[in-house]
């Protein structure tokens, strides 16, 4: 009899230990209940209940949990948008109680809310309201909620509108027009830098005109000071100005000729060349400076003979028909020839 007692009695006690003592995790809470009608709320650790009179009713997290929520509605342009809000929420230690009565399906719960809020609040936004106050939908969405979910027992830690999705027409027609702004920014900056190097390169341009001007007016002022210096040394024996710059002239001809017989690459050019053409050339340079010379004073006599004419009409005060000036004899060209 003893060797069937023993074992039953053991066996007993074993169950009796296991129905008794029992463990709850960090972060969570057991409810006890004692004839089916609650007792207790046991904490994390080592905990005892009285065998087949207590009972573990359930188990709740104390950690925070997230529920995802996406939510379609339309904007007040008539745009299709999906939201997915993320609630994140805990029970409140001091409200275990309320937690496990009072709701059952607290994400159920939760997700109503939100559909009922963001399907409230979105259709008085545009499109681009939506994606430039998601952070006012998601303080309204944890206010609202928080205030609903208190009385059962549960604390809305944050609300995120984590995305924005619309119509994928709509996305595409967006895309499109951001690209096309961005191609207008980029075609201004183009048009701008183009535009400054146009600028730039007239700059350059023009200074480097004014440059090759001042060089070649130095080059001209040095040659004419380096001719002056020449004539001056010719007057100097005996050779008036108009027969040394006829030299000088004659000397320069014969420098180009030789220049350009120098010079392989040169083209093709035809000029006169005879064994007379240093003499006719002087000739005709001596005669053209007489010349001009001639007239020059012949306009300069006629221009002081018109001066006082104007006088004694001003002083007479009396209309006169004004004197034709007088034409100068032109000498003829071969007529300097010989001088």
């Amino acid at each position: 009899m003893s060797l069937i007692t023993t074992p039953l009695i053991i066996l007993l006690l074993f169950f009796i230990t296991i129905s008794t003592v029992f463990i709850v995790k960090q972060q969570s809470a057991a409810i006890i209940e004692r004839f089916g009608k609650f007792q207790s709320v046991r904490k994390p650790g080592f905990q005892v209940k009285i065998p087949l009179v207590d009972r573990i009713a359930g188990r709740l997290s104390l950690k925070v949990l997230q529920l995802d929520v996406v939510v379609e509605t339309k904007t007040s342009d008539d745009v299709f948008v999906k939201l997915k809000v993320s609630v994140q929420y805990r029970v409140v230690e001091s409200k275990v109680f309320d937690a496990f009565y009072k709701l059952d399906f607290p994400q159920d719960q939760i997700t109503s809310y939100v559909f009922d809020l963001i399907r409230s609040q979105v259709p008085k936004m545009k499109l681009d309201d939506v994606f430039s106050k998601q952070d006012d939908i998601a303080v309204a969405v944890k206010q609202s909620l928080g205030d609903a979910m208190e009385e059962y027992g549960y604390f809305i830690v944050k609300a995120l509108v984590t995305d924005i999705e619309p119509d994928a027409e709509v996305k595409r027609a967006m895309n499109r027009i951001n690209a096309a702004d961005r191609e207008k920014t980029a075609a201004q900056y183009e048009g701008d830098a183009a535009r400054i190097l146009i600028v730039e390169k007239a700059k350059a341009e023009a200074e480097s005109k004014r440059l090759q001007g001042q060089g070649i007016a130095d080059q001209r002022r040095e040659i004419a000071k380096g001719i002056e210096d020449s004539v001056g040394t010719l007057g100097t024996v005996g050779i008036n100005s108009q027969e040394a710059s006829a030299l000088i002239v004659v000397t320069q001809h014969y420098d180009t000729l030789q220049s350009i017989g120098g010079e392989t690459n040169s083209n093709l050019i035809l000029l006169p060349n005879s064994p007379q053409a240093g003499s006719t050339m002087l000739n005709d340079m001596v005669a053209a400076f007489t010349a001009s010379s001639k007239i020059g004073e012949a306009m300069q006599k006629q221009n002081q003979k018109s001066s006082e004419v104007g006088t004694i009409k001003a002083e007479h005060n009396t209309p006169e028909e004004p004197d034709m000036p007088e034409e100068p004899d032109t000498p003829e060209f071969g007529e300097f020839e010989g001088e």
